[in-house]
């Protein structure tokens, strides 16, 4: 039973429907398996920074929904990262792409970029993918099949759109029961398991297994069993947003090839490309600057896009939040997914990913029975609470190195912000730079993001004291990789058309359903 609609609801319910497959008329002595959603008809999708990670095609094609079709219904636009404007002083930038650099799993280029090559951006030496998504253009060509790509890709997407496709999908194609309805009182049993939810137009509805994604309200984790929220504002001041959607000044304009983040005196500005129209908001801390103030700044920041209608007609739309999330996200046979698990900012686009990775593991360790939940609650909530630190720490990880003089800049370089394993792992990165041998396989970001974000923002990394006997090698091998690495930047430039010419004319976009490939395994 699925407490909630929306992009959360929806992807959960077509992410198990699709692993266990709806028992409409089970063989005799077997017990049915079904998955209802019941969605409030009063609730809108919320739908802010509306971003995802690569692992969103591979979560698209498990459940069985072309890429031609997500694109063409959902204004999407392919994201191949983030390019970080002004966050460590006014004017400089750097790219987090989503492409690892190149000969990653051969050699470690950060210490020998640091020594021979830092006068150019650490991205631009070592990825083809930085000066890819600066020229706006795409990650495949119109012949790459769906799913496939020359480039590391996820998308830009309205999430109104895509919770009516997977809502669709899952009602049309996976067998998921909905119901329209609100929720009015919560049933438990003696033990204190959720038995039924009653409702006000489709009476009372039993389950097994409720998942609540009910959003910021927390319908059933917090409202009825009072799990406790654990803040993360101590560490992350953003707690409000101005969010606006902003049509192209043409219908030709430009789409961008990546998340452009633009720091601002209390926070930053997102803008992403769908293919009909920009998302843009500000979120910011409302402890350093008040909402005027921060109106002003968006609106200045949208007017001085050359590619924009003019806004001055347009509303923004407030947002306020408590960066955080519960104690506890899987509590006796409830368990909580997306908003109402916990929110922080869209920063890294981390919010539709922990709905993939929550439907996934939820999917994936299914109890066989009330014993057996014990055990994958336990599983749960150890994983997700890991996944949650290490979130809060690579996004704390952006503010830290910044060279901006601002108080909102100044309070969040304070010792007293940083959570003490981010410390600890600072100091570490002075002496030796991330990679592979100071990172687990399962780790949520990969050393290479935070190699992207050390040395876009002038971290440095202090040369090894000693060299290895081969070290005349290794600096000849460095050397190749970085000039094979500028050899692909002209080859795929070349090659490659861009985001408005690809997407333009979606209803052809890839191959035939027959061509699509088997999942890819992501970098991210």
């Amino acid at each position: 039973m699925i407490v909630g609609g929306g992009t959360a609801g929806w992807l959960s319910a077509a992410v198990i429907a699709a692993e266990h497959g709806v028992d409409v008329a089970p063989e005799a002595g077997q017990p049915r398996f079904s998955v209802t959603l019941v969605e409030s008809p009063d609730v809108p999708t919320i739908g802010v920074g509306e971003g995802t990670w690569p692992s969103m095609r591979s979560t698209l094609q498990k459940i069985g929904i072309s890429e031609s079709d997500f694109i063409a219904q959902c204004n999407v636009g392919l994201k191949q990262g983030t390019l970080f404007r002004s966050w460590y002083r006014h004017g400089e930038n750097y790219v987090h792409p989503f492409t690892v650099p190149h000969g990653y799993n051969l050699m470690n280029l950060a210490p020998y970029w640091q020594v021979h090559h830092a006068d150019q951006r650490f991205a631009d030496v070592v990825s083809p993918q930085a000066s890819v998504v600066e020229q706006n253009l795409a990650p495949k060509q119109s012949s790459t099949p769906d799913y496939a790509f020359v480039l590391n890709y996820g998308y830009h997407l309205d999430a109104g759109r895509f919770a009516d496709l997977l809502k669709s999908h899952c009602v049309t194609n996976l067998g998921v029961q909905h119901t329209s309805a609100n929720v009015t009182s919560v049933e438990e049993d003696s033990g204190g398991d959720i038995v039924s939810i009653l409702t006000d137009s489709a009476g009372r509805i039993e389950g097994d297994l409720f998942i609540d994604c009910s959003g910021s309200r927390s319908l059933l984790l917090a409202e009825h069993y009072g799990v406790p929220f654990v803040s993360a504002s101590d560490v992350l001041f953003n707690d409000s947003a101005l969010a606006m959607q902003v049509p192209y000044r043409e219908a030709e304009s430009p789409i961008n090839s990546c998340t452009l983040s633009t720091a601002q005196a209390a926070g930053w500005i997102w803008d992403i490309g769908l293919s009909s129209r920009r998302g843009a908001g500000y979120v910011y801390s409302s402890a350093h600057q008040s909402e005027d103030e921060a109106a002003t700044l968006l609106y200045r920041y949208l007017e001085a896009e050359p590619e924009l209608a003019a806004t001055a007609d347009l509303q923004y739309r407030k947002l306020s939040f408590k960066p955080g999330h519960r104690a506890e996200f899987w509590h006796r046979n409830c368990v909580a997914v997306g908003m109402a698990s916990g929110f922080i900012e869209p920063l890294e686009a981390s919010a539709l990913a922990l709905v993939e990775l929550s439907a996934k593991m939820i999917a994936e360790q299914l109890p066989h029975d009330r014993a057996a939940m014990e055990i994958s609650a336990r599983r749960f909530n150890k994983k997700m609470l890991k996944r949650w630190d290490r979130i809060i720490e690579f996004l704390k990880l952006h503010y830290v190195l910044s060279d901006r003089q601002e108080d909102y800049w100044q309070d969040n370089r304070a010792v007293s912000s940083l959570p003490e394993s981010l410390a600890e792992a600072l100091e570490f990165w002075r002496y030796q730079s991330p990679w592979h041998n100071n990172f687990e396989p399962d780790d949520l970001f990969p050393s290479a993001s935070y190699q992207y974000i050390l040395y876009g923002m002038h971290f440095e990394t202090m040369p090894r004291l000693t060299r290895p006997r081969n070290h005349a090698e290794l600096d000849v091998r460095a050397e190749q990789l970085i000039r094979e690495n500028a050899e692909r930047v002209q080859k795929i430039e070349s090659a490659l058309p861009t985001n408005r010419e690809l997407l333009g004319n979606a209803v052809n976009f890839g191959f035939r359903d027959s061509q699509v490939p088997q999942p890819i395994r992501n970098t991210r």
